[in-house]
């Protein structure tokens, strides 16, 4: 019953996303930005997990990652890999992969802890767990980390459900960002 739930309330956050005014997704994308920015600046985080935004659903995070690189603070992304993902460096050029998600090639180069993850979501739950798109990755990721990291969700708009849709297993963040 609960992921029917969590199914339905998936579609309706996403239903939501696409038939956003692209004016106001542009107004709102910038103030989101300025929040990273200062919770950047605040935590001193030199090791950044971001991602490469689908843009008609997700924060773009695209200038702020060039601001960042040129800031010298160390950029990840998302690599798929099997059920998860892994975090390899932000570098050109970017290709288009499963689901349309685009990343750098793979590296294999060790990185540093993560100070900071920003991640992206679909929606939250009533515990402010996250609602992604279903596929666990994020999830799955966070549980391999053989440490604990600052995770803040990102939103264009808050989609937040009334009920807990979440299982025990789903990430949650220490703070949420929308507009």
């Amino acid at each position: 019953m609960a992921l029917n739930h969590k199914s339905e309330f998936r579609k309706s956050c996403l239903k939501k996303l696409k038939f956003s005014n692209e004016l106001t997704k542009y107004y709102k994308n910038k103030i989101i930005l300025l929040k990273l920015e200062k919770v950047i600046k605040e935590l001193k985080a030199k090791e950044v997990l971001l991602y490469i935004p689908m843009k008609e659903l997700e924060v773009d995070v695209s200038l702020l990652i060039k601001k960042l690189r040129k800031e010298k603070i160390n950029i990840y992304v998302p690599f798929m890999e099997g059920d998860s993902f892994k975090s390899v460096k932000y570098r050109l050029p970017l290709v288009k992969k499963k689901f349309g998600i685009y990343e750098p090639n793979n590296s294999f180069l060790k990185h540093k802890k993560l100070d900071l993850a920003i991640v992206p979501v679909v929606g939250v739950d009533a515990i402010c767990k996250r609602i992604g798109f279903g596929k666990g990755m994020y999830d799955r990721f966070f549980y391999r980390l053989n440490y604990s990291t600052t995770i803040v969700f990102t939103q264009l708009e808050l989609c937040k459900s009334n009920e807990i849709l979440s299982n025990e297993y789903d990430i949650q963040a220490n703070l949420i960002i929308t507009s």
